[in-house]
């Protein structure tokens, strides 16, 4: 029986040696597999069309707006390498009678001077709307953006009654301040 102990004592010593022991440290690094994102077809905007009379300076004018994605302009890329197609928009303004006022083609290009080079070589013509007639001017506003972000360059563009265009960033904000209730 002696014996018997001894070699369950010796089994026992043994499993705590080797369970207690230090493992032996290696030097691999193990690291989560780098996945290169592969960019999708290039992504673009829905074509949008606003078409509405407005009065202004007395008379009716119809309104259209037509924004496109445009093939034949330079395609963007964000920081990942996915490719945007870049828009085109026709403003027209023309009489009830038909006859046109106004009519231009807009591209990003067209509000270079109001965008810094970021936006420039990785911005869209995103947005051009509508948004008021004010006085001798009709008022519309654009914007250039950074495709798939909240971030863009804000314009207002005027057209007078002699067919002028102004542009300019617009710094305006669109919201009243808090306790403008109370002042009015």
């Amino acid at each position: 029986m002696n014996i018997r102990n001894t070699w369950m004592v010796l089994a026992i010593v043994s499993l705590t040696v080797a369970g207690c022991s230090e493992k032996k440290k290696s030097n691999d690094v193990i690291a989560p597999r780098v996945v290169k994102v592969t960019p999708a077809e290039p992504e673009q905007m829905q074509e949008y069309r606003f078409d509405n009379d407005v009065a202004w300076i007395g008379r009716k004018y119809r309104v259209t707006i037509h924004r496109v994605p445009s093939d034949s302009l330079p395609m963007v890329k964000d920081e990942t390498g996915q490719k945007f197609v870049d828009n085109v928009v026709s403003l027209k303004v023309s009489r009830l009678d038909g006859s046109v006022f106004y009519s231009r083609v807009f591209t990003k290009a067209s509000f270079s001077e109001y965008l810094d080079d970021g936006y420039r070589r990785t911005g869209i013509l995103e947005g051009f709307v509508f948004d008021k007639a004010d006085g001798d001017d009709l008022v519309f506003a654009a914007s250039v953006c950074h495709p798939k972000t909240d971030e863009y360059i804000p314009l207002v563009v005027r057209l007078s009654r002699m067919g002028n265009l102004t542009v300019k960033r617009d710094t305006e904000m669109d919201t009243l301040p808090e306790d403008a209730d109370e002042q009015h």
